[in-house]
């Protein structure tokens, strides 16, 4: 068991306009993104499940080909291994949970 305070980390650009912040469990990865307006996140897959949680703003995701509008108290699953894209339509803050752990985010 640990605790850490998020804000205490100025986080890492992981594409153009999504800046993130991680926290790692032994089993869990979670992000907290800070994403700027009409920042484009290309489709990709992973192997991980996603939930998503816009906190503030306005984003749209495609999931399999079907768009879903976001906004703030919005929570979104997206099973691992599925095709998805997003793009912010206003500012957004997002707290991402991922299992299992993002390596790539470490």
């Amino acid at each position: 068991m640990y605790t850490c305070n998020v804000n205490d980390s100025e986080g890492k650009e992981i594409i153009p306009g999504y800046r993130g912040r991680f926290v790692h469990s032994e089993n869990m990865t979670l992000a907290y993104w800070n994403i700027t307006a009409g920042a484009a996140l290309p489709e990709h897959t992973h192997p991980h499940e996603q939930v998503v949680n816009v906190i503030e703003g306005t984003m749209e995701l495609t999931v399999e080909g079907e768009v879903y509008q976001l906004g703030e108290g919005s929570v979104l699953v997206i099973p691992g291994g599925v095709p998805h894209a997003g793009k912010s339509i206003t500012r957004c803050r997002v707290i991402d949970v991922f299992f299992p752990v993002r390596e790539d985010y470490q």
